[in-house]
């Protein structure tokens, strides 16, 4: 994942309402929630989930599937994989280098 749009996902996410909706899908699991059942869990306005719906969707973190009648949203699972893998690619990579450092210097009396 790109830095810009890593920005642009943590950006949408950074709302505690859109926060709220995508961990609500999250813990849904990949089967997922009809629409109707979000918006009573989260005690929200209809247009209120669509818009914060539509922010979701706008950067890849949920998407949405007609079942007959119902429409269900869906955490993207592999793009909050692909975030969590940006975040966390480098973690302790300088801490890393100067412990290699420190042993290379040690080693050689330096």
């Amino acid at each position: 994942m790109e830095l810009k749009i890593a920005a642009m996902v943590l950006k949408e996410l950074g709302h505690t309402t859109r926060l709220d909706i995508y961990k609500t899908l999250v813990k849904a699991g990949r089967q997922g929630l009809p629409v109707g059942e979000l918006q009573q869990h989260l005690a929200i306005p209809a247009s209120t989930l669509s818009h914060h719906l539509s922010s979701l969707i706008s950067v890849s973190l949920v998407r949405q599937e007609r079942q007959g009648r119902t429409l269900f949203c869906h955490a993207c699972y592999d793009n909050l994989a692909a975030l969590i893998a940006f975040l966390t690619e480098e973690c302790c990579a300088d801490e890393y280098a100067r412990l290699v450092l420190c042993h290379h210097r040690r080693k050689n009396d330096c």
